[in-house]
C-alpha cells in the first residue's frame, strides 16, 4: 500500500470520528467472536477452531447494546469502525476480512437514515448531495419493467435468464443491468424502498401504490465513470423479534435448499429485542475500503488494505 493512500486512509478516519461525534454519537466496540450469528442466505461467516464466528458486520451486538441502553433510558446514537469477516469473498471488490463502519440513530425513520448517510458521504468525498431514486424507478430507468408488480415471465425476458423466483431474477437484473447505472454522473445515488421479500432486517410499509416494500435503502458511487459500486446499506429497523425470528428461519432454509449449513439463531439478541426492547431507530453498515477506494481514485480494494 503506497504511503499516500495509508494517508487518505487516516484522514477518513479522523473526518469520520468527527463527524460522528459532532452529532452526539458514541464510539462503541463490541464483541466480533461470537458463538451466535444472524443467518443470512448468501453471506457465509468465517468460524474459529475453537467453533465460534467471526461476524459480517457488528450488528447484532451493536443491537444488544442498544436493548440494553434502552432499559437504563437510552443510549443514544452509537458508531463502530471494526474489523468483519466474509468466507468466500474475494475480489476486486471484497475481501475475507474488510473494515465496516456501523452506525444506530435512535428515532430516526427510513428518511432521517437516508439524510444522515447523504450528510455523511458529503463529508467524507466532499461531493454534491446523493440522488435519490426508488428501486421501482431504477429498475424502469434501466431495463424498463416494474420489480414490484411486473410478471415472472416479463422479469426473466429483461435478465436473459429463464423463469426462476421473482428474487433471484430481480438479484440478477440488479447485478447486470441496473447497478451500471447507478451512481453516474458525479452524484452518489441512494436507491430506497427495496421488495418486502428483500427486506432483510428492515421495516416494511406501504409505498404510494399501495405495495408492501421494505425501508431498506442502498448507497452507491463510482470514482471514475464506471459501474456503481455499492457503498452502504440500511434499514429503518426491524424492531419484532417475533418477525424477526420467521425471517431468519425463512434464511437458514434458504441456505439449506442452497446447500449451506443451517447457523445458529442469535437468541440472546431475540430475547434482548423481546425485553426490554429495541427502540425505533435507523442503521447503517458502510464498507470503509471502498470508500477509501473512491477517495483515493483507487480500482482495487486491495490498493487501500494495508
Amino acid at each position: 500500500m503506497k504511503l499516500d493512500l495509508l494517508g487518505k486512509r487516516s484522514e477518513l478516519l479522523e473526518t469520520t470520528r468527527a463527524f460522528f461525534r459532532e452529532r452526539g454519537f458514541t464510539e462503541v466496540t463490541t464483541p466480533l467472536a461470537c458463538d451466535e450469528v444472524i443467518p443470512e442466505a448468501h453471506i457465509e461467516p468465517v468460524r474459529t477452531a475453537d467453533g465460534l464466528f467471526l461476524q459480517a458486520s457488528p450488528e447484532m451486538e451493536m443491537k444488544r447494546l442498544l436493548c440494553a441502553a434502552e432499559k437504563k433510558g437510552g443510549s443514544g446514537p452509537i458508531f463502530q469502525i471494526c474489523k468483519a469477516f466474509r468466507d468466500d469473498e474475494h475480489g476486486r471488490l471484497h475481501r475475507r476480512e474488510f473494515t465496516m463502519l456501523e452506525w444506530y440513530r435512535p428515532g430516526d425513520d427510513m428518511r432521517a437514515g437516508m439524510d444522515l448517510l447523504d450528510e455523511y458521504i458529503q463529508a467524507a468525498l466532499g461531493g454534491p448531495p446523493c440522488k435519490r431514486t426508488s428501486y421501482r424507478d431504477a429498475f424502469w430507468r434501466a431495463c424498463g419493467v416494474d420489480p414490484l408488480n411486473g410478471d415472472l415471465a416479463g422479469l426473466a425476458a429483461a435478465g436473459g435468464q429463464p423463469p426462476a423466483t421473482r428474487d433471484g431474477l430481480l438479484n440478477v437484473l440488479l447485478a447486470t443491468r441496473v447497478e451500471p447505472t447507478l451512481g453516474q454522473g458525479g452524484s452518489p445515488e441512494l436507491v430506497y424502498h427495496y421488495p418486502a421479500i428483500q427486506a432483510a432486517l428492515a421495516a416494511t410499509t406501504l409505498d404510494p401504490l399501495g405495495i408492501e416494500v421494505a425501508e431498506r435503502f442502498e448507497l452507491y458511487a463510482s470514482s471514475s465513470g464506471g459501474a456503481g459500486i455499492e457503498l452502504a446499506n440500511g434499514y429503518h429497523e426491524l424492531t419484532d423479534d417475533a418477525e424477526l425470528r420467521r425471517r431468519l428461519v425463512e434464511a437458514n432454509e434458504q441456505r439449506l435448499a442452497d446447500g449451506r449449513a443451517a447457523l445458529p439463531l442469535p437468541e440472546r439478541l431475540l430475547a434482548d429485542m423481546r425485553s426490554p426492547g429495541l427502540p425505533a431507530c435507523s442503521g447503517v453498515a458502510l464498507g470503509f475500503d471502498r470508500l477509501v477506494m473512491l477517495a483515493a481514485g483507487a480500482e482495487d480494494i486491495g490498493e487501500v488494505i494495508p
